[in-house]
Protein backbone atom coordinates (compact mmCIF):
# COMPACT_ATOMS: atom_id res chain seq x y z
CA UNK A 1 0.00 0.00 0.00
CA UNK A 2 1.23 3.50 -0.82
CA UNK A 3 -0.22 6.70 0.55
CA UNK A 4 1.12 10.05 -0.62
CA UNK A 5 -0.72 13.27 -1.47
CA UNK A 6 -4.05 11.49 -0.94
CA UNK A 7 -3.02 8.67 -3.30
CA UNK A 8 -3.58 5.06 -2.23
CA UNK A 9 -2.50 2.15 -4.46
CA UNK A 10 -3.34 -1.38 -3.33
CA UNK A 11 -4.09 -4.90 -4.42
CA UNK A 12 -7.87 -5.18 -4.49
CA UNK A 13 -9.88 -7.71 -2.54
CA UNK A 14 -12.74 -8.90 -4.73
CA UNK A 15 -14.85 -9.63 -1.65
CA UNK A 16 -14.41 -6.12 -0.20
CA UNK A 17 -17.55 -4.17 -1.20
CA UNK A 18 -15.63 -0.88 -1.54
CA UNK A 19 -13.05 -2.50 -3.80
CA UNK A 20 -15.71 -4.37 -5.81
CA UNK A 21 -17.65 -1.16 -6.43
CA UNK A 22 -14.45 0.70 -7.38
CA UNK A 23 -13.45 -2.02 -9.86
CA UNK A 24 -16.83 -1.81 -11.59
CA UNK A 25 -16.88 2.00 -11.56
CA UNK A 26 -13.41 2.40 -13.08
CA UNK A 27 -13.79 -0.47 -15.56
CA UNK A 28 -17.07 1.01 -16.79
CA UNK A 29 -15.30 4.37 -17.15
CA UNK A 30 -12.73 2.60 -19.32
CA UNK A 31 -15.43 0.94 -21.42
CA UNK A 32 -17.08 4.35 -21.98
CA UNK A 33 -13.77 5.91 -23.09
CA UNK A 34 -13.05 5.78 -26.84
CA UNK A 35 -9.95 3.64 -26.07
CA UNK A 36 -12.23 1.11 -24.34
CA UNK A 37 -14.85 0.96 -27.06
CA UNK A 38 -17.00 3.96 -26.14
CA UNK A 39 -19.94 2.08 -24.59
CA UNK A 40 -21.04 1.33 -21.03
CA UNK A 41 -20.76 -2.25 -19.84
CA UNK A 42 -24.04 -4.14 -19.45
CA UNK A 43 -25.45 -3.96 -15.89
CA UNK A 44 -25.32 -7.78 -15.72
CA UNK A 45 -21.53 -7.69 -16.28
CA UNK A 46 -21.01 -5.08 -13.59
CA UNK A 47 -23.24 -6.98 -11.18
CA UNK A 48 -21.23 -10.21 -11.43
CA UNK A 49 -17.70 -9.07 -12.29
CA UNK A 50 -16.11 -9.03 -8.80
CA UNK A 51 -17.50 -12.47 -7.86
CA UNK A 52 -16.37 -13.92 -11.20
CA UNK A 53 -12.88 -12.46 -10.79
CA UNK A 54 -12.76 -13.93 -7.27
CA UNK A 55 -13.34 -17.41 -8.76
CA UNK A 56 -10.11 -17.14 -10.75
CA UNK A 57 -7.19 -17.92 -8.44
CA UNK A 58 -4.63 -16.40 -10.83
CA UNK A 59 -6.47 -13.09 -11.25
CA UNK A 60 -5.61 -9.96 -9.33
CA UNK A 61 -6.44 -6.29 -9.60
CA UNK A 62 -4.68 -3.14 -8.48
CA UNK A 63 -6.72 -0.09 -7.54
CA UNK A 64 -5.72 3.54 -7.14
CA UNK A 65 -7.73 5.93 -5.02
CA UNK A 66 -7.22 9.70 -4.84
CA UNK A 67 -8.64 11.26 -1.69
CA UNK A 68 -10.88 8.21 -1.32
CA UNK A 69 -12.22 8.35 -4.89
CA UNK A 70 -11.63 5.40 -7.26
CA UNK A 71 -9.16 6.74 -9.82
CA UNK A 72 -7.39 3.83 -11.52
CA UNK A 73 -7.49 0.10 -12.12
CA UNK A 74 -5.29 -2.65 -13.49
CA UNK A 75 -6.81 -6.12 -14.02
CA UNK A 76 -4.21 -8.87 -14.33
CA UNK A 77 -4.15 -12.58 -15.01
CA UNK A 78 -1.30 -14.97 -14.42
CA UNK A 79 -0.27 -17.01 -17.44
CA UNK A 80 2.70 -19.24 -18.12
CA UNK A 81 5.79 -18.83 -20.29
CA UNK A 82 6.75 -22.17 -21.78
CA UNK A 83 10.06 -20.70 -22.98
CA UNK A 84 11.02 -19.64 -19.43
CA UNK A 85 9.07 -22.41 -17.62
CA UNK A 86 7.80 -19.72 -15.24
CA UNK A 87 4.59 -17.79 -14.68
CA UNK A 88 3.97 -14.41 -16.27
CA UNK A 89 1.47 -11.64 -15.58
CA UNK A 90 -0.72 -10.27 -18.35
CA UNK A 91 -2.22 -6.85 -17.83
CA UNK A 92 -5.67 -7.21 -19.35
CA UNK A 93 -7.15 -3.79 -18.49
CA UNK A 94 -5.49 -0.59 -17.35
CA UNK A 95 -7.22 2.73 -16.88
CA UNK A 96 -6.75 6.01 -15.09
CA UNK A 97 -9.97 8.01 -14.98
CA UNK A 98 -9.74 11.26 -16.95
CA UNK A 99 -10.11 13.52 -13.94
CA UNK A 100 -7.10 11.86 -12.24
CA UNK A 101 -4.65 11.77 -15.15
CA UNK A 102 -1.33 13.54 -14.71
CA UNK A 103 -0.82 12.42 -11.09
CA UNK A 104 1.55 9.55 -11.91
CA UNK A 105 -1.04 6.90 -11.07
CA UNK A 106 -0.17 4.65 -14.01
CA UNK A 107 3.45 4.40 -12.88
CA UNK A 108 2.42 3.70 -9.28
CA UNK A 109 -0.05 1.00 -10.35
CA UNK A 110 2.44 -0.58 -12.75
CA UNK A 111 4.99 -0.69 -9.92
CA UNK A 112 2.46 -2.50 -7.71
CA UNK A 113 1.79 -4.99 -10.53
CA UNK A 114 5.54 -5.54 -10.92
CA UNK A 115 5.94 -6.06 -7.16
CA UNK A 116 3.19 -8.71 -7.19
CA UNK A 117 4.66 -10.36 -10.31
CA UNK A 118 8.08 -10.56 -8.65
CA UNK A 119 6.53 -12.03 -5.48
CA UNK A 120 4.92 -14.71 -7.68
CA UNK A 121 8.23 -15.52 -9.36
CA UNK A 122 7.06 -14.30 -12.77
CA UNK A 123 9.48 -13.92 -15.66
CA UNK A 124 7.70 -11.01 -17.37
CA UNK A 125 4.66 -8.76 -17.60
CA UNK A 126 2.74 -8.55 -20.87
CA UNK A 127 0.01 -6.21 -22.10
CA UNK A 128 -1.81 -5.12 -25.22
CA UNK A 129 -2.15 -1.48 -26.26
CA UNK A 130 -4.01 0.10 -29.16
CA UNK A 131 -1.79 1.39 -31.94
CA UNK A 132 -3.48 4.80 -31.71
CA UNK A 133 -3.22 5.15 -27.92
CA UNK A 134 -0.06 7.27 -27.76
CA UNK A 135 -0.70 8.35 -24.15
CA UNK A 136 -0.80 4.76 -22.89
CA UNK A 137 2.18 3.81 -25.03
CA UNK A 138 4.14 6.68 -23.52
CA UNK A 139 3.28 5.51 -20.01
CA UNK A 140 4.25 1.92 -20.78
CA UNK A 141 7.51 2.97 -22.46
CA UNK A 142 8.38 5.15 -19.47
CA UNK A 143 7.91 2.10 -17.23
CA UNK A 144 10.18 -0.06 -19.43
CA UNK A 145 7.77 -1.87 -21.75
CA UNK A 146 8.58 -2.29 -25.45
CA UNK A 147 6.90 -3.97 -28.40
CA UNK A 148 7.39 -7.74 -28.21
CA UNK A 149 9.81 -9.29 -30.66
CA UNK A 150 12.29 -12.14 -30.90
CA UNK A 151 14.16 -11.11 -34.05
CA UNK A 152 13.76 -7.67 -35.67
CA UNK A 153 13.84 -9.36 -39.08
CA UNK A 154 10.45 -10.92 -38.26
CA UNK A 155 8.83 -7.77 -36.82
CA UNK A 156 6.91 -7.13 -33.65
CA UNK A 157 4.30 -9.41 -32.14
CA UNK A 158 0.66 -8.70 -32.90
CA UNK A 159 -2.38 -9.28 -30.72
CA UNK A 160 -5.17 -11.07 -32.60
CA UNK A 161 -8.64 -12.06 -31.40
CA UNK A 162 -11.42 -14.43 -32.42
CA UNK A 163 -14.69 -13.66 -30.64
CA UNK A 164 -16.62 -16.69 -29.41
Amino acid sequence: MEEAKGILVLQASYTNPVHAEAICHVLNGYAEDPMGGGHSLPPEVLLHLPEELAKRPHAFSVLAFVNGEPAGLVNCFEGFSTFACRPLVNIHDMIVMKEFRGLGLSQKMLQKVEDIARQRGCCKITLEVLEGNAVAQGSYTKFGFAAGMFDPAHGTMQFWIKPL
